[in-house]
């Protein structure tokens, strides 16, 4: 199969390693800043998934250097707020047989992405393994709570064509099943993200010690708790029936195996970089907006990671002029 995997970050690194790895083509696309650092098209990585190392069949930076190729699958592995750019970019390529999966965070992506590129082209994931950028080029997987799911949620692509993508990445390594409640089962992602990776950042710490005092379980329950309120009032439907049910689950069940796992938003701003803010708690506020909700705890978790990347930049700004 040719694959292209756009977005060459953590993520995007572990998923054309090991799809290289197992034999398939496998093309990828990063930012220009990065492309000398693996200009021999190696990647690596390591950790939970084992050690592996493939030798991609292209590596490009612009995407109209790619729109000969024709592509069966397109992995879309880069941060939400590039989503938008991303597609309209991909939509010039795209032929009848290719399908565009999205592996990302958040609220929004498979909204934009369908309506540019068409349900009968896009597939949503839930994607709840954890990687980290050692260097360009190497990746370590450093947590894996459950399968990656993949489906339709409105069921424009047939179950045989999900099931063929889903042998092909559990042929690579990568545990994967098919499920006609993806939608809803990437909403579980939403609110563990919300609750955690924002709050972790802000305090510089672990997963696992988020759940250890009672002040910022106070916090993470009231982050969860506004979330119901939304989706509900949204018409979205979770698979939980109350926040006290998700919020059980989510301490017994979810944060004891991430316990020590940093956010990656943590990795993010202290990087300088932009986060995935508005895709999460971001979305949870603008979503209540628009049925004049509030819900002042993720608001003033999205406007603290926003002043945190706006002081990330100036502080790396400066460090560049000296």
């Amino acid at each position: 199969m040719n694959i292209l995997v756009f977005g060459l970050g953590a993520l995007g690194t572990v998923f054309a390693t090991s799809l290289k790895a197992s034999g398939e083509n496998v093309f990828g696309v990063t930012k220009s800043k990065y492309i000398e650092k693996i200009k021999d098209k190696r990647l690596k990585i390591k950790g939970l998934f084992g050690e592996k190392e493939a030798l991609l069949d292209d590596i490009f930076k612009d995407p109209k250097d790619i729109l000969d190729k024709n592509f069966d699958l397109i992995i879309v592995a880069v941060k939400s707020y590039d989503t938008e750019t991303v597609i309209k970019q991909i939509k010039q390529f795209l032929n009848e047989k290719t399908l565009v999966l999205l592996a990302q965070n958040g609220y929004g992506n498979y909204e934009l992405a369908s309506s540019i590129l068409g349900k009968d082209k896009v597939i949503l994931s839930r994607v709840i393994f954890g990687a980290k950028v050692i260097e360009i080029g190497l990746a370590e997987v450093t947590v894996f709570a459950d399968d990656i799911v993949i489906g339709q949620p409105e069921h424009s692509i047939s179950e045989e064509k999900l099931e063929t993508i889903a042998r092909l990445f559990n042929k690579a390594g990568l545990p994967t099943r098919v499920s006609e409640n993806v939608y809803a089962i990437l909403w579980d992602k939403i609110l563990y993200n919300s609750a955690l990776n924002p709050l972790g950042a802000i305090l510089e710490c672990t997963y696992g010690d988020l759940a250890d005092y009672k002040e910022t379980r106070e916090i993470m329950n009231k982050i969860i708790e506004e979330i119901f309120i939304v989706t509900k009032a949204n018409g979205i439907k979770l698979n939980w029936e109350d926040a006290e049910d998700y919020l059980r689950f989510f301490y017994e069940k979810l944060v004891p195996p991430t316990a020590k796992h940093f956010p990656s938003m943590y990795y993010d701003i202290q990087k300088g970089k932009k986060t995935e803010i508005d895709s999460l708690n971001g979305a949870i506020v603008n979503l209540g907006k628009k049925l004049g909700i509030n819900v002042p705890v993720n608001e003033t978790i999205t406007n603290t990671i926003k002043v945190l990347e706006k002081l990330a930049s100036k502080k790396a700004n400066l460090k560049n002029i000296s």
